[in-house]
């Protein structure tokens, strides 16, 4: 399947003949260099974080060698406060005092003889992320344009495979810590990357996962109709959570979010989505229901999409299993195990256990045809023909579009 275009931000390249540990310098066609060099230091000695009180005397103690923690934890502060003075003493020992403070990111990089780098705000950084669309090299990148971030790394500081790291780096008004002190004596630097990205992650978009982590939030979200969906991902998911938390009427947020989608954005979701092999066969259809929503016609929008949604998920299940099924259940834990699958994590910014549920509670809500008119956001109610008249609105025809197009990036 060609899908969301999966890229690294901002750029950095290493060419095959460099080697974890040689030195790297930014060189023609890269895009990206430190902004200057480490501090080197010398003796620094340093195993594990004691992960208990151990009392003198005592002969087992539990001890952390690897660990990624934010700031939200508790044990974030006494463990950041002791490694802190560690670095600050060592820097110190070699004529280079430094104030950890005001830095935005610290990284440590201590080799096999003791001596170490440490970088305080002078390491390029990449990060791991699959966008919206796609990007050539040197194109600016807007938050606007990111769909997760998958990963996090230093890619011009050499870090050798037998080397430990340390890394702290702040994210707005909270902290990320990483250490890995490497007992093994074999870095595992994906794992580190995507530690690194996974806590990145939590911290830049806290506001979505405290949004999905309050019931209440979440619920009220859901009642509308409204998702953490790629596509809004940002301030427009933001002025929608804050209007549910406030208990506000969501009319003016939902008119300002249906008039961001204009031609010319509904034409880049029509040409992502005609990259996935599933939707290329209903290319009339789609570009059926992009002409009808800029027309203002929400019935024909939500007519064509709501009945195609549960098709194209069989085809995606049919093309990957090999298998055909019509069991609504089996497609949706198949769409949240896609998902996981594609950003490595459950947790992602895909949120795909998230989507499941609202899948399941909205889009795919059970419906009684003998009962009152559904909602035009139910899918059963839709293809009964049961739906109040009353219901069929731009907003849930934008949210219609946008839960398809969430789709291409979950499975």
């Amino acid at each position: 399947m060609t899908g969301p275009t999966e890229t690294k931000t901002p750029s950095a390249t290493t060419s095959a003949e460099d080697s974890p540990a040689a030195p790297i310098k930014a060189r023609p066609g890269i895009l990206v260099g430190n902004l200057g060099e480490p501090i080197r230091l010398s003796n620094v000695a340093v195993d594990g974080i004691a992960a208990e009180a151990v009392p003198k005397g005592q002969q087992e103690a539990k001890i952390w060698v690897r660990l990624a923690v934010t700031s939200d934890d508790r044990k974030f502060h006494r463990i950041a406060e002791g490694l802190g003075k560690v670095i600050a003493d060592a820097a110190s020992a070699v004529g280079s005092p430094v104030s950890l403070d005001r830095a935005g990111v610290v990284l440590m990089v201590i080799r096999p003889d003791k001596t170490a780098d440490l970088w305080i705000d002078m390491a390029a950084m990449s990060v791991e992320a699959m966008m919206k669309r796609d990007m050539v090299a040197g194109q600016v990148v807007f938050e606007h344009d990111i769909a997760d971030v998958t990963g996090m790394k230093f890619p011009l500081v050499p870090i050798g495979d037998q080397d430990k790291v340390i890394c702290i780096f702040r994210q707005d008004w909270r902290f990320g810590l990483y250490f890995d002190f490497n007992p093994e004596g074999q870095l595992n630097h994906d794992a580190m990357s995507r530690s690194l990205g996974t806590m990145y992650r939590s911290l830049r978009y806290r506001h979505l996962y405290d949004a999905l982590a309050d019931e209440g939030v979440f619920k009220r979200l859901v009642s509308a109709g409204w998702f953490p969906f790629v596509e809004i991902l940002g301030g427009d998911f933001r002025e929608l959570a804050n209007a549910c938390e406030a208990g506000f009427d969501l009319s003016d947020v939902e008119e300002r979010l249906v008039a961001k989608f204009n031609a010319e954005r509904l034409d880049h979701l029509l040409a992502r989505w005609l990259k996935w092999p599933h939707m290329q066969s209903r290319e009339t259809l789609l570009r059926s229901a992009r002409d009808a929503f800029v027309r203002g016609d929400a019935v024909a929008v939500i007519k064509i999409i709501a009945t195609e949604i549960e098709g194209i998920l069989a085809d995606a299940y049919r093309a990957l299993t090999g298998q055909s099924t019509s069991n609504l259940k089996t497609l949706l834990t198949f769409a949240r195990e896609s998902a996981e699958r594609r950003a490595g994590s459950p947790d992602t910014l895909l949120f795909p256990t998230a989507f499941a549920a609202y899948l399941s509670g909205y889009t795919f809500a059970n419906f009684d045809p003998s009962g009152p008119k559904g909602n035009a956001g139910s899918r059963h109610a839709v293809g009964h023909g049961a739906a109040d008249a009353a219901t069929y609105t731009m907003p849930r025809a934008l949210q219609i579009m946008l839960t398809l197009d969430q789709l291409v990036f979950s499975t």
